[in-house]
């Protein structure tokens, strides 16, 4: 690493439902599981906004395969420790059939607050999603970087998409979070900043009138990370199997490197406007990888299966300086298995094939979710 080279460091968090061996319900953590957590994975664990919610994050890395044997531990020590209460964790953004109506949300000042500011909108918080942070020590290239990487966010949603279902109905959309997550304020596709005081003066707007505390308040896609220096991609859904997390994650961390390598060049990624990002990212939410995402370049829409092999040649050689080739080749299975929320349709849709009427379909689902997480040691 050169010494202007940015750490590329990473780190990964992760947020699980915890659900019912037996009846694949949705059921909130006994003081005594997070209790038993905390003893074994200390601050790497917490609880989330509802109680039926259970947060990970990992160390700080300097690879992709460091992160693997933390995610491991942390994965298997959650669903040991629950398995100990009757229970199950699962990594998918939304339970396919639990009312957000039943749910209780933990009872500590931050996610009071958050219930007495956001109303209803709080209530409808039953989502869970995977956040990875990239250590760009200097803050306006972690700003230059943000613009760009935006372009990516739809494709990165395409690839992650685990929430087809909400209350028991399949709402058509590959990520069914997105929606209830935008009705928060303060979420979407960031603001193009110019320069990190420009972020800073728009933050301080809020802070100084106490409208918020700090820009961990600030829930966009894309963020500059508020307690670290790193850039915070927040815009995929839960991923039920750790290769995928790890997939996801390694690209973002190859992407970020390559934009950084093309500044050494004086190149860089074109900045668009944010209604055409939008669109793909509405096309991503919608359809997965099954309609492709439109190249703004060529004005036409283009198969995942080409954006894809595009993007591993657009980072192959940061994939080789990360040591994270095998993880971003991996994400060609994506192309053969469908997305989270494409198996999660198959299994569905084997499950009445085969007779089961649709509350036991969706409990097929929900055990589909709890194999796929499973870790192996």
């Amino acid at each position: 690493m050169s010494l202007d080279e940015p750490a590329f460091s990473i780190g990964i968090e992760e947020e699980y439902l915890l659900v019912d061996q037996t009846t694949c319900v949705l059921t909130g953590a006994p003081p005594e599981l997070m209790d038993r957590c905390t003893a074994e994975l200390g601050d790497q664990v917490s609880p989330e906004y509802l109680n039926c919610q259970i947060e990970i994050g990992s160390k700080v890395c300097n690879t992709i395969g460091e992160a693997r044997e933390d995610l491991k531990r942390l994965r298997s020590t959650v669903a040991r420790v629950a398995n100990e209460f009757g229970l199950a964790p699962i990594s998918a953004s939304c339970h396919p059939f639990a009312d957000w109506r039943a749910q209780k949300h933990t009872d500590k000042e931050r996610y009071n607050t958050l219930r007495r500011d956001l109303g209803n909108v709080a209530r409808r918080m039953l989502i869970c999603g995977m956040h990875v942070h990239v250590g760009i020590e200097d803050a306006d290239t972690r700003i230059d970087i943000m613009r760009q990487l935006t372009y990516f966010l739809p494709h990165l949603l395409a690839m992650s998409g685990s929430s087809p279902y909400w209350v028991g109905e399949d709402t058509g959309l590959n990520s069914y979070r997105l929606t209830v997550f935008d009705n928060l304020p303060r979420t979407g596709l960031p603001p193009q900043f110019d320069s990190w005081g420009a972020f800073e003066r728009s933050v301080s707007a809020l802070t100084e009138l106490k409208l918020i505390e700090d820009s961990s308040k600030i829930w966009w896609d894309l963020r500059p990370s508020s307690k670290f220096p790193t850039l915070e991609t927040r815009i995929c859904d839960a991923s039920p199997r750790l290769e995928t997390t790890l997939s996801l994650a390694a690209l973002i961390q190859c992407l970020t490197r390559m934009l950084w390598r093309l500044s050494r060049v004086n190149q860089r990624w074109r900045v668009y406007d944010q209604f055409l990002i939008a669109e793909n990212r509405w096309r991503a939410q919608r359809y997965g990888v099954s309609e492709g995402l439109i190249d703004f370049g060529q004005r036409k829409v283009i198969p995942f299966t080409d954006l894809l092999e595009e993007l591993i040649g657009l980072v192959a050689e940061d994939a080789e300086a990360l040591d994270a080739m095998a993880e971003v080749e991996a994400m060609r299975a994506i192309l053969v298995e469908g997305n989270s929320a494409d198996r999660q349709r198959g299994i569905f849709a084997t499950a009445v094939d085969a007779g089961q009427s649709k509350d036991e379909a969706l409990c097929a689902v929900v055990r589909h979710l709890v194999e796929e997480y499973q870790v192996d040691l």
